[in-house]
């Protein structure tokens, strides 16, 4: 097969569960599709970046070394290849299971069986933003997000790093309140309001901008409710605006931290002036809530 640049290419490779997540993250850049598995006997999964054109070997490579020393391993073996003209995401999305979550029913346009019970049904396809509530760290916030909502009321909700825009839309049909959404990436916020529209779910404003210095931010605070899932690392210097954005009575549900991690974002948010007042434990990763 000759090489063609506007093709389909694949880029594959292995790597443990707990680290999936970060992986997801530091591959944004080329803007791809990634698909997964799940978890074989030994706890890794192999992940699939489908994007158009020919990536640079040179970048992947680079982007997975980069991620690997961060996470204290070695890095993952890759293989790139050009594909035929097969709608090839849309293959492999078939192999998604559903999600529940929480009051959530998240699954793919595959999907055919109905939903649980009382149950919301939220249809999300795996596509170049973070977020098709397979990770453990979202269905942690959805689950977090539906035990909060049984007592608490929110009025205005900010989902910082929105990624496919999954807990902006759960916040919205558990409170019915505004919902603005903040996220770096450009693509993230088409595909959050894409999946928005899709779900029939309004109130949601998507914002790409630079996280808490983003004006939209400014003219609405202060939040009864923050959520973000996004790294512990971000999460640790991102602490004192969060606060700064938080309502007196407010709440905020963090995640995309690892359980090895949570001590350090605890320590940062406390010297902040807030307490976790929940924690949940999903595979390696962390879900923490906390209040003033």
């Amino acid at each position: 097969m000759s090489e063609n640049n506007s093709a389909v290419w694949c880029i594959s490779f292995d790597v443990p569960e707990a680290h999936l997540a970060i992986y997801e993250l530091a591959l944004e850049p080329l803007e791809g599709a990634i698909v997964v598995t799940n978890p074989d006997a030994a706890g890794m999964i192999s992940a699939k970046v489908y994007v158009d054109g020919k990536p640079s070997q040179d970048q992947v490579e680079k982007l997975l070394s980069d991620t690997a020393d961060v996470m204290g391993g070695k890095m993952p073996g890759v293989l790139i290849e050009q594909l035929p003209d097969i709608d090839w995401v849309a293959e492999s999305q078939k192999a998604l299971p559903p999600i529940v979550a929480g009051k959530f029913f998240v699954h793919g346009s595959h999907i055919t069986q109905a939903p649980p019970e009382g149950s919301v049904p939220l249809l999300i396809e795996a596509n170049v933003a973070f977020g098709t509530g397979q990770h453990d760290t979202t269905k942690g916030c959805l689950i977090a997000l539906t035990d909060l909502a049984e007592d608490r009321k929110v009025s205005s909700a900010l989902d910082m790093g929105c990624g496919s825009g999954i807990l902006a839309m759960g916040i919205k049909i558990l409170w019915d309140c505004p919902v603005l959404a903040i996220d770096i990436d450009t693509d993230s916020v088409r595909v959050a309001l894409e999946n928005a529209a899709l779900n029939k779910v309004s109130g949601i404003t998507g914002i790409c901008g630079d996280g808490y210095a983003t004006a939209e931010v400014s003219e609405q605070t202060p939040f009864d409710l923050i959520v973000a899932n996004i790294l512990a690392e971000p999460l640790c210097q991102m602490a004192p605006d969060l606060v700064r954005n938080l309502a007196p009575e407010g709440v905020a549900v963090l995640s995309g931290l690892l359980i090895t991690q949570q001590d350090q974002v605890v320590k940062a948010h406390e010297a902040q002036g807030l307490k976790v007042i929940r924690e949940l434990h999903l595979g390696e990763w962390a879900t923490l809530v906390l209040s003033r």
